[in-house]
């Protein structure tokens, strides 16, 4: 893949390298590769927008002053001009401003539906969610795939005789699909319209233009070829505003004669008193369909938005051609990587653009030299950290991801029940991926934006070994290494900093974990969710530490002092903060949240010095939840952790190096159906426990010190949250490998046994430095090469206590103490 820069390419345009930095100060320092969810704004579309409102006064459109006359004009005049940006006689359309294309979409529903006798409906298969969703106010629905909405165009009326003849249909499609970038012909709206009249059933035509005008001008020219009615969203073809829009061909708007309800503004009169009459506005379509107050600020920034897309890109047809020359760019370089074996890196969805019209938007998915496909959410989680915005999973296309990967129905729902959801790191059920990695080209897109992703695909994802691995053989244990407990944390607040337990104590250890760790956890006052460092990384600067001689868990604030705010607050320990006479108010009321995904069931504090405490901190609306041992349904959690597929082996496994792949033995149906020991946990992620070891750290910390030239400072153990950290013996004779814990069946800490439940898997939240919560990109880059093993990265190794072992005092009280001897057992 050649990477130097060209600017003088037929159809690139260059200017976009030197004005982007100026313009989009948003995207220094990142690629942006997601324009199909919406596209970046300009510093000087918001300039603009600025002047006009601090220099005029716009008022309600609903009235007769100076201000609100001065926005009916203003609203009227960008109405013209929206229409004349799509080539539209304004005597053939109208223009319906709403929120997006989905609102658009519910306008031409709503007024259907209250049809006497309803509608039909057909859609085509790769229509985005917000189209699919209409099925469900049908009288009857189908899902189209190519052939047959050709057969259709042939004649084949796909409702067949059984269907009702006056109940109008209406059919929709994507004029370019938002997953793969493929465009479907306009010319389908006035054939099927036509085979409609000739079946004497009146059919109308929905285009989904959202994705096709990101990048490509749309011609309304020809009103008797146009769709009925086309919706769309600025904000993805300009950044801003967040507004969308209904276009109506006037020879549709005959569909709008139903529906009963009316809102402010779109009537002439209304009786309500001893009769219930009202006369609606009859002159425009749009004057019955903008229900109450319209976003005036919004649509006036349209204005600013179009000035500002002209003088920067001249037109759609230069984006167009533009963005095109990137596809194709894109394109050929991500299908010419090849692992050292010649296999392709990446499953490209996308057709090629040099063969079919397509957008510029390119899907595709990644699988290592051994044909394993890898996490969607462990190459979103490595391109967030190298700062490439893209998005992965299903993209709101549910016909078109079952197409391309392949997923019947029976799959998608076998997947859902094995407790796949949209957005969850479970990506890969039943050896097959759920979702698609989508890299989506706009107007401000440059040569290198592709080069830069294109190279990281391949530093990361390509193996240039040749071989396949070698097998691994069944060895005798190694020698058993000399081993101790070097340092023992517990986090008292879920994703809160640390507390060390001092040398000398022994610290008790809890069916569900260390006691006192992660017994509470913040939560967001609106939706209940729990708080984490990936979101609020000063939340490591909150430094719980149970003081029991007061009965209190202290929680400082480390960090630069906030105005108005004390530097600790006091929690009680006791779970009756009643007890405590300066915290009578603290009462506890159960709340139901979510944590790692799961509807748990806690207990929230209402006292408002301990909430405002937190908020003022993170500068966020949250709460002081708690979620006591036991408890029945919400209020119990079990730990996921099971033994991963690198570790099923009856030898040490070899460390993995950069390109490298093991190869797994054959998994089951999906990493959910290791059914893991019913052990329970409070709100830690996966397990009771997790440790980590030191000759693991220190072998990263070479790692990383060889392949990064930036790298000033080791990697310190805090930053993997570990509740014990094992080191070796002080002059210890004979040395633990690194990476040896993947091995262990179980380890003994003193006179306590502890069953070890499998590998940590990571994610980018061991970036945050915990002693000032700024964020760099290693340690995950440096494992992302290193330790991944099935797409996933690992570091550190999850347990949990064995009861039942021992004699019967310690059984009643186990404890673990710094200095206390490990002696780990392989399987």
């Amino acid at each position: 893949m050649e990477t130097t820069r060209r600017t003088t390419e037929p159809g690139y345009n260059a200017g976009v390298e030197e004005f982007r930095d100026e313009e989009y100060p948003m995207l220094k320092g990142s690629v942006y590769l997601d324009h199909a969810g919406t596209t970046p704004y300009p510093k000087s579309l918001m300039d603009r927008f600025a002047r006009d409102m601090t220099c005029n006064l716009f008022g309600n459109p609903h009235s007769a002053s100076a201000s609100s006359q001065l926005s009916t004009s203003r609203i009227e005049d960008i109405r013209l001009r929206v229409l004349h940006f799509f080539n539209a006689d304004p005597d053939e359309f109208d223009v319906v401003f709403a929120a997006n294309a989905t609102a658009g979409i519910k306008l031409v529903v709503d007024a259907l539906r209250a049809g006497p006798d309803g509608f039909d409906y057909a859609y085509h298969q790769a229509s985005h969610t917000s189209l699919v969703g209409v099925r469900e106010e049908a009288r009857n629905s189908l899902c189209l795939d190519d052939g047959q909405v050709e057969a259709w165009l042939a004649g084949s009326c796909p409702f067949g005789s059984d269907y009702g003849v006056a109940r109008p249909a209406l059919f929709a499609y994507p004029g370019q699909s938002n997953m793969d970038g493929r465009r479907f012909p306009l010319t389908w709206a006035q054939t099927i319209r036509q085979q409609g009249a000739s079946g004497n059933k009146k059919v109308y035509t929905l285009l989904d233009a959202a994705a096709l005008v990101c990048s490509s001008p749309l011609d309304l020219s020809c009103a008797d070829t146009a769709p009925d009615f086309t919706v769309l969203s600025f904000y993805k073809i300009f950044g801003f505003p967040d507004l969308g829009a209904l276009i109506v061909r006037r020879g549709a708007e005959d569909a709008f004669r139903h529906p009963r309800y009316f809102g402010g503004g779109t009537v002439d009169m209304v009786v309500c008193l001893k009769e219930q009459w009202h006369a609606p506005k009859t002159q425009f379509l749009h004057e019955r369909l903008e229900h109450g107050t319209l976003p005036v600020h919004s649509i006036i920034a349209l204005d600013s938005a179009l000035d500002i897309h002209e003088q920067l890109f001249g037109s759609m047809r230069n984006v167009s051609a533009h963005t095109a020359f990137l596809h194709q760019r894109l394109y050929r370089g991500l299908k010419s990587l090849r692992h050292g074996n010649d296999k392709p890196v990446c499953t490209i969805y996308s057709p090629d653009p040099d063969q079919s019209d397509t957008g510029p938007v390119l899907a595709f998915n990644i699988r290592n030299g051994q044909d394993v496909w890898l996490s969607l959410a462990e190459i979103e989680k490595l391109a967030t950290l190298k700062g490439f915005h893209i998005r992965t999973g299903g993209v709101c296309n549910p016909g078109g991801i079952a197409s391309a990967l392949g997923l019947e129905p029976w799959e998608m729902r076998k997947n859902f029940s094995s407790g796949f959801r949209c957005g969850t790191d479970n990506d890969i059920m039943a050896g097959k991926p759920t979702g698609i990695v989508r890299a989506s080209l706009g107007a401000m897109s440059t040569i290198s934006d592709v080069d830069s992703f294109v190279d990281f695909i391949s530093e990361f994802y390509r193996d240039l070994s040749s071989q396949a691995p070698i097998p691994r053989q069944t060895l005798p244990p190694p020698n058993r290494p000399e081993l101790v407990v070097h340092s023992i944390f517990i986090y008292p607040i879920k994703s809160c900093g640390a507390f060390q337990v001092p040398p000398g104590v022994s610290w008790e250890v809890r069916p569900e974990g260390l006691a006192w760790d992660r017994e509470w956890c913040l939560i967001h006052q609106g939706t209940g969710r729990a708080l984490s460092q990936k979101q609020y990384p000063r939340m490591a600067l909150l430094r719980p530490q149970p003081d029991f001689d007061r009965g209190k868990l202290r929680v400082a604030y480390v960090g630069q002092a906030l105005p108005h705010l004390p530097r600790e607050i006091d929690i009680p320990l006791s779970k009756n903060p009643s007890l405590f006479h300066s915290f009578k108010s603290a009462t506890l009321r159960s709340r139901s949240s979510r944590v790692c995904g799961e509807e748990i069931l806690a207990q929230t504090y209402s006292v408002p010095e301990i909430n405002d405490f937190f908020s003022g901190v993170l500068g966020v609306p949250c709460m002081l939840a708690r979620f006591p041992p036991g408890g029945q349904g919400k209020s119990m959690r079990h730990s996921k952790a099971h033994l991963q597929k690198h570790q099923t082996q009856t030898a040490p496994p070899p460390i993995a190096m950069p390109g490298s792949f093991p190869s797994p033995p054959s998994p089951p149906d999906s990493d959910t159906e290791r059914s893991a020991t019913q052990r329970r946990i409070l709100l830690s992620n996966e397990s009771p426990i997790l440790g980590i070891t030191l000759p693991s750290l220190d072998a990263l910390n070479a790692e990383i010190r060889g392949s990064s030239a930036n790298s000033k400072t080791d990697i310190s153990a805090a930053v993997f949250r570990a509740n014990i950290v094992i080191g070796p013996a002080p002059d210890a004779r004979t040395k633990m490998e690194p990476y040896a814990e993947d091995d262990w069946s179980s380890i003994r800490i003193g006179k306590h046994e502890f069953e070890m439940l499998g590998s940590c898997r990571r994610c980018h939240m061991v970036c945050i430095n915990q002693e000032t919560a700024e964020k760099s990109e290693e340690p995950f880059v440096t494992l992302s090469k290193t330790r991944r093993f099935d797409g996933k990265v690992f570091f550190g190794t999850h347990m949990g206590y064995i009861s039942g072992k021992g004699q019967q005092q310690q059984q009643q009280f186990p404890t673990v103490k710094v200095g206390e001897t490990v002696l780990p057992e392989w399987s």
